[in-house]
């Protein structure tokens, strides 16, 4: 007999279809998988055998053949554990489809088998999901870890299983599994984000943080250790206006195909990832056999903060050059190309030199002009020419940091970037921020009184600034202008925003 299921393959962020053919005939005992199949996949005979007899079902003396079609795609993932294994089921005649109606179609069916049948969750639910549902699928059958993720997608009704034998039950009419109530309206609290107020003094630096936020701007903090350059950083979802419902989903995807379950699938707080420094440029960027996002996709439409910025290797520093200029991250290998989406926010720190008391007030530096020059050699000028904003953080004064008085709070900061993001989308479009402009639209949008493009002519001849330099100081100060609620750009934003970047530092 044969059975035909239906099924996906995921690539990348989305799924393409995959028919899970089994069929039984006459010979010798024996399983023959064809189709493509990756080692995840065909490892998938000893499970099911071992399902099939531990949830008290026959496994087949046959000659068992299970095709994936279309023969030529790569099939990799455990998720075709149950697929295969309802499709033996079916196939053997264990599960009656006869009281089911002709014209109704089986549920979408995902999820891998443990020894003793029971399903355990899988990568890449959601995107699975979303196929379901475009696929004109009423129902989905997977593991119950994964019945949360699934509930984001509307349309489709989500029915967690907890074996293989629940769902031989469902499908037979005998128990009918329990649709899931989806709970993922639920956005996930702000409480536990470090709050703006626990920072004392530091203007220059929570003035930067702020503009960064407003206008998606790239952010470097340089100063001695414990000034409070990573605090800063930490404190930045706290004031970032919330992901909008589809950028939830965006971002849902992309946790869900890298199997971190950390998140909640529709939270509205930004994502921020802190990698360590010895991370490889394959998990920075993303890749691998069967390419998977990496740091910079996990922190689409959030931020990507990298501590002891020098300490990283160099290749990896340069990989992120593409990302942070075109969003997406391209990744090539013999047999595919994928595409992974990229936009992200990156803010790093970094000493001023190798012991970190360069032009400290009172601590002497112990380094040589020459380690100096070479530890910031381990920047790329292309590199450093892509952060938009350049900060100096000095050292807290004792008054400051014994004072009682507290810093101002996230929630103010945050509702005066909120307005400075409506003034922006208001201007150039729902979602357009300032930090994505284009040249075009610089000129339409952000070119300056006769003051400001003095200034500006002065600071390009003075510092030999480079066009990209150019353009993003012209960001930056349609930025601070936002903030400040002006609609022209003045030269007062100029000079700030020539001043955050630090131009006079690097001449």
């Amino acid at each position: 007999m044969l059975a035909r299921l239906a099924s996906a393959a995921l690539r990348g962020l989305d799924a393409e279809p995959v028919d899970v053919e089994v069929d039984l005939s006459r010979g010798l005992p024996s399983w023959s998988m064809v189709g493509l199949a990756e080692a995840a996949v065909r490892e998938s005979r000893d499970r099911v055998r071992a399902a099939l007899l531990n949830s008290q079902f026959e496994f087949p003396l046959r000659h068992i053949t299970v095709n994936l079609s279309p023969a030529d795609q790569r099939k990799d993932g455990s998720y075709f554990d149950l697929p295969v294994a309802v499709g033996l089921l079916i196939a053997s005649g264990q599960i009656d489809l006869r009281n089911r109606p002709s014209d109704e179609k089986l549920p979408f069916m995902i999820g891998e088998l443990a020894l003793d049948g029971r399903l355990n969750s899988i990568n890449g639910a959601l995107p699975l999901t979303l196929f379901a549902r475009a696929q004109g699928f009423s129902s989905i059958i997977l593991p119950e870890a994964n019945a949360d993720e699934a509930a984001v997608v509307d349309g489709v009704e989500v029915l967690p299983a907890k074996s293989l034998l629940a769902v031989a039950r469902h499908l037979a009419g005998r128990e009918q599994l329990t649709p899931y109530e989806s709970k993922a309206d639920t956005i996930e609290s702000m409480a536990n984000v470090p709050d703006m107020s626990d920072i004392r003094g530091q203007q220059q630096a929570r003035r930067a943080l702020e503009i960064a936020a407003a206008g998606a701007h790239h952010l470097l903090l340089s100063g001695p250790p414990g000034v409070g350059k990573s605090m800063l950083a930490q404190r930045l979802p706290g004031i970032q206006p919330p992901l909008t419902s589809e950028q939830r989903l965006e971002v849902a995807r992309i946790y869900s195909i890298a199997g971190e379950r950390g998140r909640t699938p529709l939270s509205a707080t930004p994502p921020y990832r802190a990698p360590h420094h010895s991370a490889s440029d394959v998990a920075m960027i993303g890749g691998g056999s069967v390419p998977r996002p990496g740091e910079v996709s996990k922190a689409h439409h959030g931020t990507l903060f990298l501590d002891e910025l020098p300490e990283y290797k160099r290749q990896v520093l340069e990989v992120l050059r593409q990302p942070l200029e075109n969003g997406h991250v391209c990744i090539a290998r013999a047999a595919d190309t994928l595409e992974f989406p990229a936009q992200f926010q990156l803010v790093a720190a970094m000493n001023p030199c190798p012991c970190g008391y360069f032009g400290h007030p009172t601590r002497s530096c112990q380094c040589s002009s020459i380690q100096i020059r070479r530890y910031r050699a381990r920047i790329s000028g292309p590199l450093l020419d892509r952060f938009d904003l350049r900060v100096h953080v000095p050292p807290v004064e004792k008054e400051e940091l014994m004072g009682m008085a507290v810093g101002e709070s996230s929630a103010n900061v945050a509702a005066r970037v909120h307005e400075a993001r409506q003034r922006q989308y208001a201007r150039q479009g729902d979602g357009v921020v300032n930090a994505r402009l284009t040249p075009s639209q610089l000129e339409q949008f952000a070119m300056p009184d006769e003051a400001g493009s003095k200034l500006l002519d002065t600071a390009m001849s003075r510092f030999s600034l480079s066009a990209r330099s150019y353009h993003r100081i012209l960001k930056v100060a349609r930025t601070i202008a936002d903030v400040e609620g002006e609609e022209r750009v003045s030269g007062n934003h100029i000079a700030e925003a020539l001043q955050s970047r630090g131009e006079e530092d690097d001449n």
